[in-house]
């Protein structure tokens, strides 16, 4: 299908009516944390419409949430918000009636400088868990990003910059097209490397049919004109095909968290069924996963970024449950670490899965990304006479397909997964020596 959008520069920005900015006020500070720069980094970053704007949001599945989770779900049930706060370098996750009070205090703050009411202001947060907001700190950051907002893409970079924790770059994303008659524009950032497998919901519920799914954060902006209950709609199937498709290291942190603003400045009809509804959920379906994949690509230590296709399971969650299986196992990534096609850990993983599995009906095989030649090294549950030496090459790539046919139905599931190297052990693992060099 021919691309109906075009990719522009500002991510968040980018969109009419959106300003943006980030600042360093010491919550990360100097010298210490497990990011790639030790110095001066930005840490807190506000997100601004010029007029009010639907909202909806998806949020961590943990039984164990943040309190800005909580009060940000609690803002959305207005359908309506105008700006957000985020900081980074504190979670402000078990931190008891005080955190909540903080995150309160954050939207109050946030709303006072721009003179918005603080059920207007939504809030995020990501780093240590257990650790105390300092406020003072996050007062003057606040106050600080306040006069320093503004539209143009150093301002949304500077903004993805401050939402970083263990990323070693930003990542963003802005597209234009035609919807409703208008030219629309839609754009994001996004935060994560650890601590990565979401598990998002619109009101942080896990469905009882789902499995379990550092902290990734996305903030969307778009100036089209979308009616509220689509809009959540939208956001939903986009993270369900995107952000929830991630796995770095199978951990889902308290504090994930996607939001989505629309101004309606670009001045379209009310999008809300047929073709205007299509191509904006093909460009948020686009934007959402482009984000997720910069995620996994910038994940901890990683050198290899796997696509993980399910085929031909019996139903959707037997799919899923396999595609997890093996994206998350450890031995499994361990083996694409080191280059080696060890299929008998890929069997092993689809047979311990809550998956229904037939031994002797199971294929896997490999290929470049999005290709159609296909190497197999299983064929009917037995190994294949490709050699080991043409099977070591197809697993060689930085980027490579892995296909599973599980020969069961017609579910398919697909997963975005990666290796698991000694550099992610090296970074999780602590020094108790240095406290202030442990990660979140």
């Amino acid at each position: 299908m021919k691309t109906r959008w075009t990719s522009v520069p500002g991510s968040v920005t980018a969109p009419q009516g959106f300003l943006a900015a980030g600042v360093f006020c010491d919550i990360k500070r100097l010298g210490t944390g497990k990011g790639s720069d030790k110095g001066q980094k930005r840490d807190l970053a506000l997100i601004v419409s010029t007029v009010p704007a639907r909202a909806a949001g998806m949020f961590t599945t943990n039984q164990v949430c943040a309190a800005p989770v909580k009060i940000c779900r609690e803002h959305l049930r207005r359908g309506t918000a105008q700006a957000i706060v985020v900081n980074s370098g504190n979670a402000n996750a078990c931190t008891g009636e005080q955190g909540l009070r903080a995150a309160r205090q954050m939207a109050a703050l946030a709303g006072a400088q721009l003179h918005l009411p603080a059920h207007q202001v939504l809030v995020a947060s990501t780093g240590r868990i257990g650790v105390l907001m300092p406020m003072d700190r996050v007062r003057s950051g606040i106050e600080a990003a306040a006069q320093l907002l503004g539209d143009a893409p150093e301002h949304a970079a500077e903004a993805a910059e401050a939402i970083m924790t263990s990323d070693t770059r930003p990542k963003q994303i802005a597209v234009e097209f035609e919807a409703g008659g208008r030219r629309i524009r839609l754009g994001g950032i996004c935060k994560g490397a650890g601590m990565i497998q979401p598990g998002m919901s619109p009101t942080g519920a896990r469905p009882a049919s789902r499995p379990l799914h550092a902290t990734m954060l996305c903030f969307l902006t778009t100036d089209a004109v979308v009616a509220t209950p689509v809009l959540r709609a939208a956001l939903r199937e986009a993270v369900a095909a995107s952000f929830n498709r991630i796995t770095v290291d199978g951990d889902m942190s308290t504090n994930d968290t996607v939001l989505l603003l629309a101004n309606g400045l670009a001045g379209n009809r009310e999008i809300r069924t047929g073709a205007d509804l299509d191509i904006f959920q093909s460009a948020l379906n686009h934007v959402c996963l482009e984000l997720a994949k910069m995620i996994v690509h910038d994940g901890e230590g990683v050198t290899r970024f796997v696509t993980v296709k399910v085929h031909g399971a019996r139903n959707a969650g037997d799919a899923d449950a396999a595609a997890r299986a093996v994206a998350n196992s450890a031995l499994v990534k361990t083996s694409w670490c080191g280059g080696d096609p060890n299929w008998g850990r890929i069997m092993d993983a689809l047979g311990y899965s809550a998956a229904r599995v037939v031994e002797n009906k199971v294929d896997i095989a490999y290929s470049r990304p999005g290709s159609r030649q296909l190497i197999y090294s299983v064929k009917r549950g037995q190994p294949t006479k490709v050699s080991f030496a043409t099977l070591c090459r197809a697993v060689a790539e930085k980027e490579f397909d892995l296909h599973i046919f599980l020969n069961l139905g017609k579910a398919d599931a697909v997963m975005y997964t990666c290796d698991l190297t000694e550099a992610y052990v090296d970074f999780n693992k602590g020094d108790v020596s240095n406290p202030a060099a442990l990660g979140g």
